[in-house]
């Protein structure tokens, strides 16, 4: 559950699968998708047992929205935001603006060794040359429960994937100097599987803040986007 930025913070990639596992436990339904997840990560947290509690916001035909708290001894230290469509027939027609699968193929063999620092608890597949200039391209897979022996439901391990959209886009060749204060999870539809890819698709940064956005894949095709928000901080070194 440790955290890259120090050795006694917890992960914030755990707070918003947390709160996923809870909102789909509590406000999802059959013929529902969790369209958007907005993670707002603005407490950091040693590692303290966490809380989530959930509110129904709206409940309509086609929309459903929700929201949650998620807490520690020490307060709230993050907030979770969910909207859930309906499912229906798929208009016809080609559309203006698509985005195509990518090229990479699924891993055949476990991730190259880490080279020390934090390793991060889940498998991970460099793709592309990692803090070099272009797309950074990475597959995913959970390795660890998120709560007892619970399996891990596609919505969740979405959740999880997501929060490496900020290392992803935010990184450079010194190390990783932002650190993200949020992300925003858009699904047209959940994985399948249990890979998850990343490919970074944007950054911009002024003054120490920055934005990033990576389009997230399975196996079978692109499924949806991630944005993140970050704030400039020391640099973390010695990731894989």
């Amino acid at each position: 559950a440790r955290g890259p930025w120090s050795p006694d913070m917890l992960h914030g990639r755990l707070l918003g699968g947390l709160a996923a596992r809870v909102l789909e436990e509590r406000h999802g339904e059959p013929g529902l998708l969790f369209a958007r997840l907005t993670v707002d990560l603005f407490r950091n947290s040693p590692l303290l047992p966490v809380a989530v509690e959930t509110t129904l916001v709206r409940d309509g035909r086609r929309i459903r929205v929700a929201d949650a708290v998620i807490s520690t001894s020490q307060g709230a230290i993050g907030r979770v935001s969910a909207v859930l469509l309906r499912k229906g027939e798929q208009p016809e027609g080609e559309r203006t603006v698509t985005t195509p699968p990518w090229d990479e193929q699924p891993p055949s063999g476990p991730p190259a060794p880490g080279r020390g620092g934090w390793i991060p608890p889940f498998e991970l597949w460099q793709l592309s040359g990692w803090s070099l200039p272009g797309p950074g391209r990475v597959w995913m897979r959970e390795t660890h429960p998120l709560v007892d022996d619970e399996p891990l439901t596609p919505l969740v391990r979405a959740a999880l994937a997501a929060d490496f959209a900020s290392p992803l886009s935010n990184s450079q060749p010194d190390g990783l100097r932002f650190i993200n204060a949020d992300y925003t999870l858009t699904l047209a539809r959940l994985p399948e599987g249990e890979l998850v890819g990343l490919e970074a698709t944007g950054h911009a940064s002024a003054e120490g803040v920055a934005t990033g956005q990576v389009t997230m894949h399975d196996t079978a095709g692109p499924i949806g986007f991630c944005l993140v928000t970050a704030v400039a901080n020391p640099p973390m070194r010695g990731t894989r």
